[in-house]
């Protein structure tokens, strides 16, 4: 009789932590997903701000027709990505384009002193730093659901009901590592 409650505790307890562990992998898997939403937000207000930014320089930067292509093809590509990884990809090269833009513009004091110009550089200055925290965030965030994923014993549940590692947002070339190289 004693052995049988033993066995029912040990289960009932058993039962209890398999499902307290089970709605804390959906609750951190929610955050995930709430945060990279959240993040999307700032990058389609990113992407509504660039081709204004680009017609801008456009009309100042005729000749510099390549890098302003390269910028609306890596909007194009970040903004159409499916997964979350492509969407990673996407957005590390947009980031590079975008920085190829505003060397352009550097080149044209006209459109440096263009109030136009100097609008949308803000808009899109305000708009990087909100990317920049909301990729604080959802890096954050990762990290908690990915040492569920990883650390004994939840792992064991996470392989069971297959909650899978997120992908961080990190840097992807060395190039972006370096100090930018300022020169008057």
């Amino acid at each position: 009789m004693i052995v049988g409650i033993i066995i029912a505790a040990v289960v009932a307890i058993l039962v209890i932590w398999v499902i307290a562990s089970y709605n804390g992998f959906i609750k951190a898997k929610n955050n995930v997903e709430e945060s990279f939403s959240t993040m999307d937000v700032y990058l389609k207000k990113r992407y509504d701000l660039i081709p204004n930014l680009v017609e801008t320089v456009k009309g100042y930067a005729k000749h510099e027709a390549e890098t302003l292509n390269q910028v609306i093809s890596a909007r194009n590509m970040a903004e159409g990505a499916a997964t979350m990884e492509d969407k990673i990809q996407g957005e590390n090269m947009l980031t590079g384009t975008l920085r190829s833009l505003f060397a352009v513009a550097e080149n044209y004091p006209d459109l440096k002193a263009n109030q136009n110009f100097m609008d949308l550089q803000g808009q899109l200055r305000q708009v990087e730093e909100d990317i920049a925290n909301a990729r604080k965030y959802y890096n954050a965030v990762v990290k908690l659901f990915n040492n569920k994923c990883e650390m004994f014993p939840t792992n064991i549940l996470a392989g069971l009901f297959h909650f899978d590692q997120k992908p961080m947002f990190e840097v992807e070339t060395e190039a972006e590592r370096q100090n930018v190289k300022v020169e008057f």
